[in-house]
Order: C-alpha cells, then sequence, then structure tokens
C-alpha cells in the first residue's frame, strides 16, 4: 500500500474516533472542564510514554536530534492543550454548534495555511470542492446570528497545530510523547491541588468516574497519534477534507442520540459541504487510479 493511500486510511480512522467523542465526554459532564483537560493532558503523557518505552525501546533522541524541535513541540503541545480545554469548556457550557461550527471550518483553515505556508495548490475539483464547503459554513455562520470566537478559536488552534505538525516532519510517536511529557507538570499539579482542597472529581471515589478519566489518556492520545501518522503522508489540504467526517459524526450523535433540533441551516451546511467531500473523494480515486 502506498504512503498516500495509508495517511488517507490513517486520518479517516483519526476523524471516526474524534466524531464518536461527544458520546465519551457526555459521561464526564458531572466534572469541571479544567480537571477534564488536566486529566487527559496527564494520562496521554503516561499512555505514550509507554507505549513509546515500552514497545518501541527507542530513545527520543534517536528521532528528534535539535533542541528546536523540542521548542516547536512545546509550541504544538500548548496549542492542542488550548483546543483540548477549549472544546471541552464549550460542549459542557452548551456551546456544542459553535464547536462543531469550528471543527467545520478547519478543514477551509487548513486549506488556507496549506496554500500560504506550504505551497500547496489546488486543482479545478478540489476548488469547486472548497467553494461548496464554504457556502455551506458561511450559511451556517450566518443563520447562526453571532461571531463565532470559539469556533475560530478551535478551528485555527488546530490549524495551525497540524501546519506545525507537518512542517516538522517528524516521527508522529515520539513527536506525541514530548508534546504529552511536556503537559504533564502542569496537569499534575493541578490535579493535585484540586485533591488536597477536596475540589476533584477523584475525592467522591466513584470508580466508573475514576475509569472514565484514566482512559482519557488512550482516548485522546490514540487518534492523535492517528492524525499525525496521517499528517505525515497526505497534503494538508486532503487531510482537511477528511476533518468533515469529524463535526458530521458529532452532528448525529446531537440529533439521534441526545435528540438536538435540526435546523434549515443545518440541512443546506450538511447538503454544500457533503457534495464537496463527494468531488474531493472522486479527484482522489482518480488520481491514485492515475
Amino acid at each position: 500500500m502506498s504512503e498516500y493511500k495509508k495517511g488517507l486510511i490513517y486520518g479517516l480512522l483519526c476523524y471516526c474516533i474524534w466524531g464518536l467523542f461527544p458520546l465519551y465526554w457526555r459521561l464526564l459532564e458531572t466534572v469541571d472542564s479544567f480537571e477534564i483537560l488536566a486529566h487527559r493532558m496527564l494520562w496521554s503523557g503516561v499512555f505514550m510514554v509507554s507505549l513509546f518505552v515500552g514497545i518501541r525501546k527507542v530513545r527520543l533522541k534517536d528521532h528528534i536530534k535539535r533542541p528546536r524541535q523540542y521548542l516547536m513541540l512545546l509550541v504544538t503541545g500548548t496549542l492542542i492543550s488550548f483546543n483540548w480545554g477549549l472544546y471541552i469548556w464549550a460542549i459542557n457550557h452548551g456551546y456544542i454548534l459553535q464547536s462543531s461550527l469550528g471543527y467545520y471550518i478547519n478543514p477551509l483553515v487548513n486549506v488556507l495555511l496549506g496554500y500560504l505556508f506550504l505551497h500547496e495548490r489546488l486543482n479545478r475539483a478540489q476548488t469547486v470542492a472548497l467553494l461548496m464547503a464554504l457556502t455551506g459554513v458561511l450559511y451556517f455562520t450566518i443563520d447562526y446570528g453571532q461571531f463565532p470566537i470559539i469556533s475560530l478559536g478551535l478551528a485555527f488552534s488546530f490549524g495551525i497545530y497540524g501546519l506545525l505538525k507537518k512542517k516538522m516532519g517528524l516521527n508522529a510517536t515520539p513527536a506525541l510523547t514530548v508534546e504529552t511529557i511536556w503537559m504533564m507538570p502542569a496537569a499534575l499539579f493541578y490535579i493535585t491541588f484540586l485533591c488536597t482542597n477536596g475540589d476533584s472529581a477523584l475525592n467522591t471515589f466513584d470508580w466508573f468516574i475514576w475509569l472514565l478519566l484514566v482512559l482519557a489518556g488512550a482516548v485522546t492520545a490514540i487518534p492523535l497519534l492517528l492524525y499525525g501518522k496521517a499528517a505525515e503522508r497526505i497534503t494538508l489540504t486532503a487531510l482537511g477534507f477528511l476533518q468533515y467526517v469529524s463535526p458530521t459524526g458529532q452532528f448525529l450523535i446531537g440529533i439521534f442520540v441526545y435528540k438536538e433540533s435540526f435546523t434549515t441551516a443545518h440541512i443546506v451546511c450538511f447538503t454544500c459541504i457533503w457534495i464537496g467531500l463527494t468531488i474531493f473523494t472522486i479527484d482522489i480515486i482518480k488520481r491514485l487510479k492515475k
């Protein structure tokens, strides 16, 4: 299998998992958003260190050789932590529409960043697909009736994260391991502070909540690992279009599981985006055959 095909599969798996995330985080709706974030940071670090040391049995410096790369991973680790925190806060405070819209806007941000910084060019089919998706997102934004600051925060933080990961060109596993190591001390300090003051969910001794918080590490790290492997192999533009799988999954869960309203704006947005995604997919298949 070609590296490009592998990249497409990694990206699709990653976004399918992210599309199911609301089902998991809603189980933790009684826990404070920032505590959930701290547990995601801490346990994803534990998971990645265990994976890297226990399975790979190699040293980080074999893959990451320059101090500048470690500093860049500090930046990307901070960006993804901000993205996680904003997303969890939005879900727990009733901004599900804005958070979903953010991940619909993000592919457009990816295409823009790929064009500006990676000199990726769009062919005719990709341009039409992008315009269809942009039409749907703009209609949804106008219908929503207010400036989507949360949506843009999510879209640009993750878009810049993907751009920096792409430009560094590091192996996904050691890169994510360093990112999570950077995040662990602050997360451990915050959890310890909450436990000491009796404000932590851990003080309730609810084994199910404990289990969900610990497993949040693997749930967080696995799709990010897949995302990193996809970013190594395919263009930022292709990665951006694949991302529509994730917010679509979130919308479907919201409608059929949590019975949220499905408006005309949703219908227009979905239709435009999926027409664009179909055009883009057909174009990919034709190029792969060639």
